[in-house]
């Protein structure tokens, strides 16, 4: 009998199609928050706005690279259920608030605001949680893992999300140190992740 009460849902095409439109929707937020204010010379201007261009690049680039890692561990998931899919809820709430503490990062970093670099970082580390608690959910016990599903490939993404949220916190706590500090740090995870990408399909 099929019902309200239906556990798994076998198909994933829902979720991901969900899923890519809020990405695209959050990254192409972040360009609408580069703007240039209306007084003064617009190059002076140009080169004043380097704070937006900075929060705007790492910003794009992380959600880039979470977008890609979703993508390859849904070619691992051979089905969902209610859990996973509220976990993917939880987990899209945050990507789609990035915009916001990337304006406010942008409009206070030159000033050095630790607050604004912690909110920023607090927001990535609560993703990055989030993200950890979805595959992790569904690779405990191969739960929703496919049954063709490499090993190695599995592996390999538990090793990349495992320090995730570790990572951030700590970089989210050097803002109360500096600003600058934690943006940079910030930065090099968004790298360290584009290269952390190549672990998948390793051996584990």
């Amino acid at each position: 009998m099929v019902g309200v009460h239906v556990r798994r849902v076998n198909n994933t095409a829902r979720l991901e199609t969900f899923s890519d439109g809020v990405f695209a929707i959050a990254a192409t937020l972040l360009i609408l928050e580069v703007r240039l204010p209306t007084h003064g010379s617009v190059t002076f201007e140009l080169v004043h706005a380097w704070p937006s261009y900075v929060a705007y690049a790492i910003s794009f680039l992380t959600i880039g690279i979470i977008w890609v890692n979703h993508h390859t561990v849904m070619q691992q998931i051979e089905r969902v259920d209610r859990t996973f899919l509220f976990i993917n809820v939880v987990f899209l709430l945050i990507v789609a608030f990035t915009p916001f503490p990337t304006r406010v990062l942008a409009e206070h970093l030159r000033e050095g605001s630790k607050a604004a670099a912690f909110a920023y970082g607090l927001t990535y580390t609560l993703m990055a949680i989030s993200y950890g608690a979805l595959w992790f959910y569904a690779a405990r016990g191969r739960r929703l893992i496919a049954a063709g599903a490499d090993q190695r490939v599995v592996s390999g993404i538990s090793r990349s999300f495992a320090p995730g949220s570790v990572i951030y916190g700590a970089a989210t706590l050097s803002s109360l140190i500096s600003a600058y500090l934690a943006v940079a740090l910030y930065a090099a995870i968004a790298l360290f992740y584009v290269l952390e990408s190549s672990v998948f399909g390793r051996d584990g």
